[in-house]
């Protein structure tokens, strides 16, 4: 791994996760998590103080070791037990069917087998657990994708592995989930980045 890839990669990704737009989203999605909790790219924790009293504990996986650093000082002002995990989603280290709320924010867009790592989150969820999340995806636009598909493999280089152009519910959906909510919306900004997919899905 580059030193870009290394050290200056994991502190922008924190940086444009700390945008106030994106606060509101976070809040809503983390306040409804219960029971035990996997959360898949847990970056540097910025979901981890928002964590309320029906979450039981979090399990929070992240594969870079730089990030998780980041992410230990937020474990530690937590309000619920936190676990940091190094690991990666496509390849959970936990049982079958042994939580109740799997958790993404921004993360199915970075993960390289985004379909293994959805397998993986409906395989250790509970028969009545819940997926929920929010990522930003490909537009509806036409002319939109277009510049999303021409951008995506520059950018994906420089961005930490980040796509623009991922269908983030047809993923859920094909990973066998059921999506019993889904919002999808637009935030000020690039509109090659700034469409959101936001629910939540049964396994």
């Amino acid at each position: 791994m580059g030193f870009y890839a290394q050290h200056i990669v994991p502190h922008l990704t924190d940086w444009a996760m700390r945008q106030k737009s994106l606060q509101p989203f976070r809040t809503c999605l983390v306040g409804a998590a219960t029971g035990r909790v996997l959360e898949i790219g847990v970056g540097s924790g910025l979901n981890l103080a928002l964590y309320g009293a029906d979450v039981r504990t979090v399990l929070a996986i992240e594969p870079s070791p730089e990030i998780l650093r980041l992410a230990r000082r937020n474990a530690r002002r937590a309000r619920v037990p936190v676990e940091l995990l190094e690991g990666t989603a496509e390849c959970l280290p936990l049982d079958h069917a042994s939580v109740d709320t799997v958790l993404t924010t921004w993360t199915l867009c970075t993960i390289s087998d985004a379909h293994r790592a959805l397998c993986e989150a409906r395989r250790v969820l509970r028969p009545a657990g819940r997926l929920l999340f929010v990522e930003h995806g490909r537009a509806p636009e036409p002319n939109v994708a277009q510049w999303q598909d021409r951008l995506d493999p520059l950018w994906s280089r420089f961005a930490g592995g980040c796509h623009l152009n991922r269908r983030i519910d047809a993923l859920i959906a094909g990973a066998g989930f059921r999506i019993d909510q889904l919002e999808t919306t637009r935030i000020p900004g690039p509109r090659t980045h700034t469409f959101f997919y936001k629910g939540q899905a049964s396994p």
